[in-house]
């Protein structure tokens, strides 16, 4: 395998670095603003790819800005990951089973959350 290859991150990765910008500036940026902020020296392709990757999966939104988009996250870091976790949920036909070995793995205290968190959102 080459050293280049070898350096490659993987999508999930770039695009954890990509929200990651997007988050922490707050405003909508578009590419070639993201592609400073992460100063990491990928080509302003790879970062549009990346944007437009997020945007097809409903992770982005995107305005005209000029001749391309400006990008900006639909959930903050928390709302993210509730999303994905219903992603993953839904993904699996026996949702009970899922969810009961969910609650298994939790540890005492995240247990403890959960049940507060269900009583006081019946």
């Amino acid at each position: 395998m080459s050293a280049e290859k070898d350096e490659r991150r993987s999508a999930g990765e770039l695009e954890a670095a990509v929200m990651a910008a997007l988050w922490a500036a707050g405003t909508p940026l578009t590419p070639a603003q993201v592609q400073t902020e992460l100063a990491s020296g990928l080509a302003r392709t790879t970062v549009t790819t990346i944007l437009s990757r997020l945007h097809e999966k409903g992770t982005l939104e995107r305005q005209r800005q000029g001749r391309g988009y400006a990008y900006r996250p639909v959930q903050d870091p928390h709302g993210l990951t509730a999303l994905r976790m219903h992603s993953e949920l839904d993904r699996g036909s026996d949702r009970e089973t899922v969810l009961a070995r969910f609650v298994a793995q939790l540890n005492p205290d995240d247990e403890g959350v959960l049940r507060r968190l269900l009583r006081e959102n019946p």
